[in-house]
């Protein structure tokens, strides 16, 4: 039930939701990074219209980032997350309480004695499934507005880290950034260097560079009790 798992199930969701803003942003990093890079090897001046250009084979030194997992990792990405979390923090609060009434009335509906009416059973039961479906809408339209919220915020600390990324890349030589995020639970290379991975010398250089601290550790949050499985009906 989602009243139950609000948060988890939002943040179990968060890297499909944000993948939509990362191929934004990496393909923004990436135009960043073309046009210095290209320049340190075109031609002084531009040719004729009328002559044709071959494409030359340059010296090849490609960098390997895990974007996203990047753009999480440094303090301000974590801090980022923790906000968005914190101002949901009531309605998670919310949907937490309904779902204490729903488990109430469940264990109610079990309860009931054999002389309970026909009538008195359909009508907790009717309350039962209305606040249920009020406990689903409340909790899509949450998940639905925190992980808006979120993709905006991250999305600003990503075109950011994409700047350093860029950066980082021009001041050690190389020539290409690829980003080997996870992509629909794979990633897209097999292999490739460790040494070539860049990922943790950016989030560090991203780090220094934003002046973030480090997020204190959050204590162990108790685990959300289940509620009891429906009852069927009758």
């Amino acid at each position: 039930m989602l009243h139950t798992s609000f948060k988890t199930e939002m943040v179990r969701s968060l890297q499909n939701h944000m993948n939509r803003t990362f191929v934004l942003v990496t393909a923004l990093a990436a135009g960043i990074a073309t046009l210095p890079m290209a320049a340190q090897t075109a031609a002084p001046a531009a040719p004729a219209a009328s002559q044709s250009v071959e494409p030359q084979a340059i010296p090849a030194k490609i960098a390997i980032i895990a974007f996203e997992q990047v753009v999480f990792a440094t303090n301000e990405g974590q801090k980022t997350v923790a906000e968005v979390q914190k101002k949901y923090d009531p309605k998670k609060a919310a949907l937490d309480q309904l779902g204490a009434q729903i488990d109430a009335l469940r264990k109610q509906e079990q309860a009931l004695p054999a002389t309970t009416t026909d009538a008195e059973r359909a009508k907790l039961l009717r309350d039962i499934d209305t606040k249920e479906k009020q406990a689903q809408l409340d909790g899509n339209e949450a998940q639905e507005a925190y992980g808006s919220d979120l993709n905006e915020a991250m999305g600003k600390v990503a075109q950011k880290v994409g700047a350093v990324a860029v950066k980082y890349a021009q001041d050690h030589g190389f020539t290409m950034v690829v980003n080997s995020g996870v992509q629909q639970g794979q990633s897209q290379f097999l292999w490739w260097q460790p040494s070539t991975d860049i990922s943790q010398a950016v989030v560090n250089a991203y780090n220094t560079s934003s002046g973030v601290a480090a997020p204190a550790p959050s204590a162990p949050r108790p685990a959300a009790s289940r509620p009891a499985a429906p009852a069927p009906k009758k």
